[in-house]
């Protein structure tokens, strides 16, 4: 379902399916929006090698409702700090 809607909005590609197999719990399903590659058109903010405090912070803000959102901050309540932290560390070293 995830590569569905990814294809139906722009975002599926082989390279992106394929690193977000490896990806830590969690991550895999952030790649249906923000792609795992830096490469990727995408109308989301694209998190692949960005800083991973950055990302970090940004997921704790949506968390606490503190970030304006559509809906990261219900998402982002579904992850606890490990998550997070894993997230944004393998978001951080996609390129």
């Amino acid at each position: 379902m995830r590569t569905a809607l990814a294809a139906a909005i722009g975002l599926a590609s082989i390279a992106a399916a394929t690193t977000a197999a490896a990806a830590p719990a969690g991550a895999a399903g952030c790649t249906g929006c923000h792609p795992a590659s830096a490469h990727v058109t995408s109308p989301v903010p694209r998190l692949a090698g960005l800083d991973r405090a950055a990302i970090v912070r940004a997921m704790q803000e949506f968390r606490a409702g503190q970030r304006a959102a559509t809906v990261m901050d219900r998402i982002a309540k579904g992850f606890t700090d490990a998550e997070i932290q894993a997230i944004a560390a393998w978001y951080t070293r996609r390129r």
